[in-house]
Order: structure tokens, then sequence, then C-alpha cells
């Protein structure tokens, strides 16, 4: 008899398992059935019901159980369970592939168009958003599960339960992906009794390290690192690179300590009623102990300066349904680098005057950016190595430099001259895309309207942010004429590094005085429509990075300028 705890509910709900011998069958019937294509997002939530990590849910919920979350923090039979899983549609597919109560409908992977599940609809109905967002997150417009909640959810629920057909396929780190019934058998195996689940979305370091361990040894219990891998906080450290941390902290447990495991998640950054429910995965994974943080899956703060909950709200929330959950919480417990004793030391049992050193993420990040030492006190050197080939220098980052202005104002001059510059030092990949160009070879179907434009832009933005995402320095000059679309283009690229505008504001009456194709001259006769500066606007840029001019500088200068922004920024190895 397993000495672990019982799933919740008394019994894991292992799908996979349960339906092998109707595989086949359930195959041929969901060759016929409509589809319905899921997101990441509910791709993550499909997962975690089929293995048990949602356990005791056999489906998405329906309007009672859902309502009794929301409400009660409780399905409509009473268990506790504190976070909406639902299946979200729209007015569109509801029609287009006819969910209504009593109909079955194939759940597809939109990676692959693998059927992963069918679905028998109980009910279709039209959730209370501001409730929700009101009861589960706290209703503060600014948290980002509430912006999903009101701009990316569809306007009805689906509830139903589900029978798998197949495993969702993995391609990266496929041994550390443990169902909990394969976690529960490795710990079995491995005699574990008490298991302390350490949660975590970010890398680790000595600290973390230390509050595990201490966390195991007073509990006689062994470690569960289970980082979350599925959807977590925009922003965050992508989780190839944090698996990678994980890898290589890992022998550096005691002996058969710790293990390792990966968590298909798709956070909501839910506070307190997050923390319930990562306590129940977590004991349906097999954990008796559960490490819970200050401000636990938080968001952070809002625009204000403002936290979205209280720092202990979580630990409060999972400490209220303690005898419920059937896990025992374990404080976070706030360590510090003691240097004179060469130790790490829980925060409140450090003695006034004792010297104590600490490093925040804040410059954590800006080491890593600056390439600035980071001491082996607070991280490992091979810790430290995965992040610093996951972050490279600011001399070896991609950035894009967007070079705007009127047709012959210069820009393209400047682009060309601009990318024999940047070739000259060695060590970055630079790319050129020519308004022209980009014109024949990515658009070739648009026109001059204002919408084609925007898509014309927004093309160059996807290609300059892959372009940026490895390394390369891209230089684009197309006309760029509206406000609104520059502004989408930088938030595409910054996504990936540096975004730079130059405002080449040569005056409409040099471009035009020096045209020698004569393209000014056949706008003028109505020849060509849309032209911009003639018969169509240009709104010229509210905050540019730099703003130069060809009827007053040379292009040597304006290079030399932007070569001088760019060597500010670090961007650009003065070594070279």
């Amino acid at each position: 008899m397993s000495s672990l705890p019982q799933p919740h509910g008394g019994v894991l709900k292992d799908l996979i398992a349960r339906d092998a011998p109707r595989r086949a069958q359930l195959f041929e019937e969901s060759e016929k059935l409509p589809a319905l294509i899921l997101t990441e997002r509910q791709l993550c939530d499909l997962e975690l019901i089929l293995n048990g990590g949602f356990s005791p849910l056999e489906g998405f919920m329906n309007e009672k159980d859902y309502n009794g979350v929301v409400e009660n923090v409780r399905l409509a039979d009473g268990t506790l369970f504190s976070m909406p899983i639902t299946l979200d549609v729209s007015q569109e597919q509801i029609d287009e592939l006819s969910i209504k109560p009593g109909a079955r409908i194939t759940l597809r992977d939109f990676r692959d168009d693998r059927h992963l599940a069918i679905i028998t609809v109980e009910d279709v109905y039209r959730p209370d958003k501001v409730k929700e967002a009101k009861e589960v997150l706290g209703g503060d417009e600014e948290h980002p599960a509430i912006r999903y909640l009101y701009n990316t959810a569809k306007e009805f629920y689906v509830g139903g339960k589900l029978e798998a057909i197949n495993k969702l396929d993995h391609y990266d780190y496929v041994g550390l992906r443990y169902t909990p019934a394969e976690l529960r058998a490795h710990f079995e195996k491995l005699g574990w009794t008490k298991i302390v689940a350490f949660q975590t979305r970010n890398p680790m370091h000595r600290a973390h390290r230390e509050l595990t361990v201490r966390a195991a040894r007073d509990r006689q219990a062994n470690v569960l690192i289970h980082p979350v891998v599925g959807l977590t906080k925009p922003g965050d450290i992508d989780h190839f690179t944090r698996v990678r941390v994980y890898q290589a902290l890992l022998p550096r447990y005691p002996n058969g300590m710790a293990a390792l495991g990966l968590l298909p998640l798709a956070m909501r950054m839910g506070g307190p009623r997050e923390a319930i429910w990562h306590a129940i995965i977590r004991k349906n994974h097999g954990a008796t102990h559960f490490i819970i943080g200050r401000d636990h899956a938080g968001p952070g703060s809002n625009s204000k300066g403002q936290d979205f909950y209280g720092p202990y709200d979580a630990q409060h929330a999972v400490e209220k349904y303690k005898d419920e959950l059937g896990i025992e919480v374990v404080p976070f417990q706030m360590m510090t680098y003691l240097p004179d004793t060469d130790e790490y030391m829980p925060v409140d049992q450090v003695k006034p005057g004792v010297k104590t050193l600490n490093i925040s993420g804040t410059e954590l990040r800006r080491r890593l950016r600056n390439g600035t030492p980071i001491p082996e006190w607070f991280s490992y050197p091979e810790v430290v190595r995965v992040l610093r080939e996951s972050h490279p220098p600011r001399s070896k980052q991609g950035f894009t430099v967007l070079v705007t202005g009127y047709t012959n104002s210069g820009k393209d001059a400047i682009a060309r001259a601009l990318q024999v510059t940047l070739n000259q030092q060695a060590g970055r990949s630079t790319t050129l895309l020519l308004g022209e160009t980009v014109r024949h070879e990515l658009s070739p179907e648009l026109g001059f309207s204002k919408e084609d434009r925007h898509k014309n832009l927004q093309r160059i933005a996807f290609v300059a942010a892959e372009l940026t995402r490895a390394g390369a320095a891209v230089i684009a000059s197309p006309i760029a004429p509206f406000e609104h679309s520059r502004k989408v283009a930088k938030s595409t690229i910054e996504q990936f590094g540096d975004f730079y505008l130059i405002h080449v504001a040569t005056p409409l009456e040099h471009c035009e005085k020096t045209d020698k194709r004569g393209v000014y001259a056949k706008a003028r006769r109505g020849e060509i429509k849309g032209f911009t500066g003639v018969d169509d606007p240009y709104e010229v840029p509210a905050n540019p990075n730099l703003t130069v001019d060809v009827s007053k500088q040379s292009i040597r200068n304006i290079v030399h300028e932007i070569v001088l922004l760019l060597e500010s920024q670090g961007l650009l190895d003065n070594g070279n």
C-alpha cells in the first residue's frame, strides 16, 4: 500500500490510463466529429486534466462547478477547488461546430493537428466575467489574468467530461515530464515518503538551494523541484534556460535528496487562489509538503506601485484549508548571505549588526546584461554559465534601427552606410531591410492604403524581431508614415531586443528638389496615388531616438551619430 498522500478527492483521475482500451475506437470516432482547435492555455489545462494533475476533475467545468468554485472555492459536490478550469469558445465556434448539450466534439492540438480527446458537452454557458475577476483574482483590471479574461478569453464556456485519445507530444526534456502517476511511482521506487515540493518560475541560486535543503532536513524529507514550464508571467525567463539551470543545480544537493520534474501548467498569477490550486496539484503528484513564499504566484504590482495581493495572503489561504488539502504548508524563508561566516541564514534569525549580502533580481539582470561578475556566494558557476549563454552581454545582443522619413529623404543612403559601418565591426550579423526591397519581396500584393502600410510595417517588424532575437543588428528603412504603426512595430521588436527610431527629418521641399527619379513629379501630376507628402500624410514621430536632416548634415555625420547612440547603450564593442 502506498505511503504517499491520497490524490485530491481520493482517486487519481488518470484518463489516459483509464481509457487505454478504447483509444482506437475513440480515434476513429474523433475523425468523424467536428473539431475544436485548442489554444496554448487550453492545451496546458487539458494535459493536466487528462493525466490527473487536476484531480478530481474529469473534464472542463460545467456551470454548477464553475459557479461553485468562483463563489465558494468548491465544486458542486463540495470538494475544495480554487481555480475555474474552463473551455472558452466564441459564438462563431458554437455555430460552426454545433456545440450544444449532448454533442461530442474532438479537441485538437493547434501545433500538429493531433486529436487529443473527445468532450461530451454537458452545457454551454455565458460566465459572469466581472464576478470571476473579482472573486478569483481580486478585481484589479491591471491584473494580467483579468486582462486575459476580458480581452482574450471568449464569451462562452463549455462544460463536459473528457475521454482521452492521445497524450500531448513534447519534444523537450521528455525524461523530466512526469505525470502524477509516474512521479508517484518514481517516489515509491526511491522509497520516499515525505516530499517537500518547491514551486518556481524563475532560475534558482544558492539561496534557493539553502532554503529547500533546510526545509527538507527539518522534516526529514526529500525535495521535489517542480517548476512551471507552461504559461507563466509575461517577461519571465524562458523555460529552456530555467530547466538548464535546475539541471546544473541538482548535483549541488546532498546525494539523493532532490528530484526534478516539470509541470506543464498555465499559471493565472492568482495569489491566494492560485496557492490553493498549486497545493492540490502537488498533492496529486505525491508531495506531502509544499513551500509557499511571500506573494506566492502574485503578478507583482500595478501601475500605482501597489501589490495585487498581500505578502502572506497565499500562506494564510492554504493554511485555512490545511486539513482538507492534506498537504503541509512550509513557509518560505527569505535567506541572506553572511560573508563573515560564509553561510546562508534565514533573515529573521540574523542578529542585529551582523553583515549580510544580497543581489536583487534587478541587479542580477544588470550584471548579466553588462557582463559584470556574479559572485559564487550568490550563485554557482555552472548556473551563471547557463544564464550567460542565454543572456549575452550588450555587445552581443541583437537590436533594430528603424530609419523613417519621406521618399528621397536620405533614409536608404543612411541605412546602407550604417550597415557597412556595422559590418566593419566583427561579432554580429547585420541585416538591411530597405523599404523598396521589402515591398518587392515581402509585400508585393499590398498597396499604399493606411491599412496596407500598417501590414507592411508589421511584416518588417516580425522579421526584425526574429533576427533581433537571434542576436543580429537589423536596419530597416521604410517610409513608415503613421505613428500608431511605428508604436506597434516597436512593441513587437522590443520583446527581443532594443529598438531605435531614427527620424530623417529632411524637408519635403529638399526631397522633391533633389528627386532624380521624378517620382514626386509623377505624384504631383496624379500619376501615382497615395504618395506620402503629396496626397498622403506623414505623421512626425513623437519620440524618436535621433532626428537628422540630410539637407544640413552629411551621411557620414549622421551615421556617426547613430553609432555613438548605439555605443552609449553598450551595444557596440569598442575593442573591435
